[in-house]
C-alpha cells in the first residue's frame, strides 16, 4: 500500500479543517444478560490459557469469535484479561480490540480504548474511522480523519476509500472533491478500495458517467468494484448499462457475490427483463445462493411483476424460513399486478389472492410491518374491500402503525375509493404527521367525490402549513374548481402553478380545464384553450371533447373529436364502443365498417360488462344481459323501481350494442346492465342503512346513471358505483361526478 506524504506539508492539496471538532460520542452501554453458556465458554478458554505461557496472538481468535457472536459481554472479559495480562500496551492487539467494539456496535468502548493508547498507527486512526462508518456515525470519522491529518498522520488507501464512504452517507460532497484531489495527486485511482469507494460516491452524487470513470481506472477490479458500477447504473436510472456491465463482469471471469445477484436481479424487475432475470435465477441455484433470503425475494419479486404468479409461488413455498420480507414481497407484487392488470376480472383475482396471503402471514404469527399494511391497504382500495379494510385499520391502530405516515396516507386512500369520504376525513385529520402526499391525497378525494369548497380551503392549509404542492396537487385543485364550474379559481391556480410554483403545465391539468369548460357547455372555449397553449390533446381529453359535443348536439364537432381520437390508433376498447355507438346513432355505416376494421388491426379486445357487489364476505357477480336475470325476486325488484322511477320523470334511453362483428341491437332499456342488477341485488340483502358498493369493469352508460340516480333517492340509500373511469356516489338523486361521468 503506497506511503503518503503529510497532507499539509509542502504543496499537497489542502483539505478544509475549518470545521468545528466534534467530541467523542457518548453512548451508554446496553445493558445485557448473558447465558451460562456464553459466560463458561470463554472461562474454559482463559483456564486452559492459565496453564501455558500467553502471547497475544492467543486473544485473536477469540476476539475473531466475539465478532461472529456478536458478545459484547465477551469482548469486555476479554479486554478485562488483557489488561490483567499486561498485553495492554501491545499497539496490534489494541488496534484490533478497536476494530472489535466497533463491530459489535460498542462505538462509545472503542473509543476510549483509542483514547487511552500511549501511541497509535494509521492502522489505529483507520480503526476507529471504520468503526464510526459501520455504525451509522460519517461525521465522527471525518472529525477523526481531521484529527489525524492536524497531527502529520499519513493515510493509506484503505483510509481514504473509509473517509470517501464516509462523504457519501453524508452527502458532503465538497469535501469529497478535496479527498478526491489528493487521490489524484498521488495518483491513487487505480487502487480497488479507492475507486470503489469513488464509484459509489459519485453515484450518489447522480453523476454516473463520474462513476463509471472512476470504476474503469481501477486497475485489478473486484467483485466489488463490479457491484458498485452495476448499482450506480441502477441508481442513475440506465438499468440497460447495468445490465451490460454484468456480462462483461461474467467474460471477464468474475464471480457475483449474493449483493451482485440481489442488484442485478432488481435492474431486470426495472427492465421486465425476465429472460435475464430467469439466467441470474439459474445462476444463483448453481452458485449456491438461493437459499439466501435477499436473493430469494429478489428473483420471487421479479417473477410477480412479469406475471409469473406460478414459479414466484413455487419460490415461495420452497423457502425454509419465510421472512417478514418474503410476505411481504409476495403481498406487493400482487398489489403491482392488481392495478396493472389488463382486466377487472384479473385485478381482482391477483387482489383475493393476495389477502388470502395476509391471512396466512397472521396465522403463521410473523407480525405485519408498515410496508405490509401499506400494501394490503392498497389492495382493498382496488378491491373496493371496505370491510377488509376497516379489519386491517383495526389491526394497524392494535400494532401500533398507524402513526405512521405512511400507514396513514394507504388508510386515507382505502377510505376515499371505497366512497367514505367521512372516514377518509377523519384517518386524514388523526394523522400525527403529514407530507405532500398524505396532503394531496385528500385534497383529491375531496375533488373526486365533489367537496370542492373542503378541497380549496385544504389546499390553502397546506400552503400555510409551508408545505409546496406539486403536479399532482394541482391536478386535484383544477379537478375540483372543474366540477364546480369555478372558472376564474380555475385559471387563478392555473397561473399559480406556472407563475408561483416555476411548474410546467401536464396533460392532466390542461384535461381538468377542458373538462371545466365542457361542463359548463363551453365547447367553442374548450377548442380555443387547445389552440393557445399549442396543446396535443390526448385520448382521454379528446373523450372529453366528443361526450360534452353529443351532450349538446353539436354533431359536426363531435366527429371532428373523433377523427382526431382515431388518429391517434387508442387501445382503450370502451373508446372503439363510444365510437361506434356515434356511428350507429346517425347511420354512417361506411365509418362503423372502418372503425371496425382498425379494432380488427389493432386487435382491441370485445368490452366485456360485469359488476361485482361484497355482502358479508361473499362475493357475488352480475353480467350484463337483454334477458331475464336468473333470480326473479331481483327482476321483479327492478321492474318496480322502472315503474317508480317513470313517475319520477325517468326516461329509458334507447342505445345501441355490438352484440358481434356484423350484428346490432336495439335495446329498449338498460335496466339489465350489470351495475343495475348488482344494486338490486345490495337492496334486497342488506339493510336499510348499509351503503351499496358496486364494482363495474367498463365505463356506466348515461341511462344507468341516470336510472341509479332516481335509486339512490327512492330507497334513500347511498349508492356508490365505482366503474372503469371514476367513482360515482349517489346519494339523494344525485351524483358526486355531476352528471358527466358517463362518456357513453
Amino acid at each position: 500500500m503506497a506511503s503518503l506524504p503529510p497532507v499539509l506539508v509542502g504543496n499537497a492539496v489542502k483539505l478544509d479543517l475549518e470545521v468545528k471538532k466534534l467530541s467523542s460520542p457518548s453512548l451508554p452501554f446496553e445493558k445485557k444478560i448473558y447465558s451460562t453458556k456464553e459466560l463458561d465458554s470463554f472461562g474454559l478458554e482463559f483456564k486452559d490459557a492459565g496453564n501455558r505461557k500467553l502471547e497475544s496472538s492467543f486473544y485473536v481468535p477469540l476476539l475473531q469469535e466475539c465478532i461472529e457472536k456478536n458478545s459484547v459481554f465477551g469482548v469486555e472479559s476479554i479486554h478485562a484479561h488483557i489488561i490483567k495480562s499486561g498485553f495492554h500496551e501491545e499497539l496490534f492487539l489494541m488496534t484490533f480490540l478497536v476494530n472489535v467494539y466497533g463491530k459489535c456496535g460498542v462505538i462509545g468502548s472503542a473509543q476510549k480504548v483509542f483514547d487511552n493508547l500511549p501511541k497509535r498507527n494509521v492502522v489505529t486512526w483507520t480503526s476507529l474511522m471504520s468503526s464510526y462508518v459501520n455504525n451509522s456515525l460519517p461525521e465522527f470519522a471525518i472529525s477523526v480523519f481531521k484529527e489525524m491529518l492536524e497531527i502529520g498522520g499519513y493515510p493509506t488507501n484503505y483510509t481514504l476509500g473509509i473517509i470517501l464512504n464516509a462523504c457519501s452517507s453524508l452527502c458532503d460532497f465538497e469535501f469529497a472533491k478535496q479527498i478526491h484531489g489528493y487521490i489524484i495527486k498521488y495518483d491513487l485511482e487505480d487502487d480497488a478500495s479507492i475507486g470503489n469507494a469513488l464509484c459509489s460516491l459519485y453515484s450518489k452524487c447522480r453523476s454516473l458517467d463520474m462513476a463509471i470513470k472512476a470504476f474503469q481506472r481501477i486497475k485489478e477490479k473486484n467483485v466489488i468494484s463490479w457491484t458498485a458500477v452495476i448499482s450506480a447504473c441502477g441508481d442513475n436510472g440506465n438499468s440497460a448499462t447495468g445490465l451490460d456491465m454484468f456480462v462483461r463482469m461474467l467474460i471477464e471471469g468474475i464471480q457475483p457475490n449474493k449483493i451482485t445477484l440481489t442488484t442485478i436481479l432488481s435492474l431486470c424487475c426495472t427492465m421486465q427483463a425476465l429472460d435475464v432475470g430467469s439466467q441470474a435465477h439459474s445462476l444463483s441455484t448453481k452458485l449456491g445462493y438461493i437459499s439466501d433470503l435477499p436473493v430469494a425475494n429478489s428473483i420471487m419479486y421479479l417473477y410477480l411483476k412479469s406475471g409469473c404468479i406460478s414459479d414466484a409461488k413455487k419460490l415461495f413455498d420452497g423457502m425454509n424460513a419465510t421472512s417478514l420480507v418474503a410476505w411481504n414481497a409476495m403481498i406487493a407484487g400482487h398489489a403491482e399486478i392488481t392495478s396493472l392488470a389488463d382486466d377487472s376480472l384479473s385485478s381482482y383475482y391477483y387482489g383475493i389472492e393476495a389477502l388470502r396471503i395476509f391471512q396466512r402471514m397472521n396465522r403463521s404469527g410473523l407480525k405485519p410491518d408498515l410496508y405490509t399494511f401499506s400494501s394490503v391497504l392498497t389492495i382493498c382500495s382496488s378491491l373496493v374491500a371496505l370491510d377488509q379494510g376497516e379489519q386491517v385499520h383495526a389491526q394497524a391502530i392494535k400494532t401500533g402503525f398507524l402513526s405512521d405516515v405512511i400507514v396513514g396516507t394507504a388508510l386515507v386512500n382505502m377510505y376515499n375509493k371505497c366512497g367514505s369520504i367521512d372516514q377518509a376525513s377523519k384517518g386524514f385529520v388523526e394523522m400525527p404527521t403529514r407530507t405532500l402526499i398524505s396532503w394531496t391525497s385528500m385534497i383529491t378525494a375531496f375533488a373526486q367525490h365533489g367537496y370542492t369548497e373542503q378541497a380549496l380551503q385544504l389546499f390553502e392549509d397546506m400552503r400555510f402549513v409551508g408545505i409546496r404542492p406539486n403536479k399532482i396537487t394541482f391536478t386535484g385543485v383544477l379537478s375540483a374548481c372543474s366540477q364546480a364550474g369555478m372558472v376564474e379559481q380555475a385559471l387563478a391556480y392555473y397561473e399559480m402553478m406556472k407563475n408561483e410554483y416555476k411548474i410546467n403545465p401536464v396533460v392532466d391539468h390542461y384535461a381538468c380545464l377542458i373538462d371545466m369548460f365542457v361542463r359548463l357547455g363551453q365547447i367553442d372555449e374548450a377548442f380555443d384553450f387547445i389552440k393557445t397553449t399549442a396543446l396535443e390533446p390526448s385520448e382521454f381529453i379528446w373523450s372529453i371533447l366528443i361526450s360534452g359535443c353529443r351532450n349538446q348536439g353539436k354533431l359536426d364537432l363531435a366527429f371532428h373529436a373523433t377523427e382526431q381520437l382515431l388518429e391517434l390508433k387508442p387501445k382503450d376498447s370502451e373508446t372503439y364502443f363510444l365510437l361506434l355507438n356515434m356511428y350507429l346513432s346517425v347511420g354512417r355505416w361506411k365509418d362503423v365498417s372502418r372503425v371496425r376494421k382498425m379494432m380488427r388491426d389493432e386487435k382491441v379486445d370485445k368490452v366485456t360488462d360485469w359488476s361485482r357487489i361484497s355482502i358479508r364476505d361473499k362475493v357475488y357477480t352480475f353480467k350484463s344481459s337483454n334477458k331475464r336475470h336468473q333470480s326473479d325476486e331481483v327482476d321483479r325488484l327492478l321492474e318496480d323501481l322502472v315503474d317508480r322511477a317513470k313517475l319520477l320523470g325517468y326516461k329509458a334511453e334507447t342505445s345501441l350494442e355490438m352484440v358481434d362483428e356484423e350484428k346490432e341491437e336495439a335495446i329498449a332499456s338498460d335496466v339489465h346492465h350489470s351495475e343495475n342488477l348488482a344494486v338490486a341485488f345490495g337492496l334486497l340483502n342488506t339493510s336499510n342503512e348499509a351503503q351499496i358498493r358496486v364494482v363495474k369493469s367498463i365505463g356506466m352508460c348515461r341511462d344507468c346513471h341516470n336510472f341509479i340516480k332516481v335509486v339512490s333517492m327512492l330507497t334513500s340509500r347511498t349508492i356508490i358505483v365505482r366503474d372503469s373511469k371514476r367513482l360515482h356516489r349517489f346519494c339523494g338523486g344525485d351524483c358526486s361526478c355531476k352528471d358527466f361521468g358517463s362518456l357513453v
